[in-house]
């Protein structure tokens, strides 16, 4: 059964940083693609990143594109998704999931399958 925990959310201010970190299990994670996804509160889900299943393409939203970086180890079954310069409409929700894709700018996943989230907080 897959498992995808997320971790590493919590309140910072406006300019500041965080790392996101999602452990997989019960998958062959070195074989899918991997992402992230957030959602704020009244607002549907939005994908924000995804990397190709060796770690060699990376892609990016436009609303989060050269604030934030995604990154993995397929030795630790580990995606990562660092935060910088934040800012207070990046909080939300935030999740992984396996089978990301990108699509005519659009970043979306064949999964059903989101694990519980790490809340981020930016402060004004």
């Amino acid at each position: 059964e897959m498992q995808l925990t997320e971790s590493g959310g919590g309140l910072v201010q406006a300019g500041g940083s965080l790392r996101l970190s999602c452990t997989a299990s019960g998958l062959p994670f070195r074989d899918y693609n991997m992402g992230w996804f957030r959602q704020a509160p009244g607002k549907e889900r939005e994908g924000i990143s995804c990397i190709t299943y060796r770690g060699d393409s990376t892609y990016y939203a436009d609303s989060v594109k050269g604030r934030f970086t995604i990154s993995r180890d397929n030795a630790k079954n580990i995606v990562y998704l660092q935060l910088s310069s934040l800012k207070p409409e990046d909080t939300a929700m935030y999740y992984c999931a396996a089978e990301c894709y990108y699509s005519r700018g659009n970043i979306g996943t064949y999964s059903n399958y989101f694990g519980q989230g790490t809340q981020v907080t930016v402060s004004s």
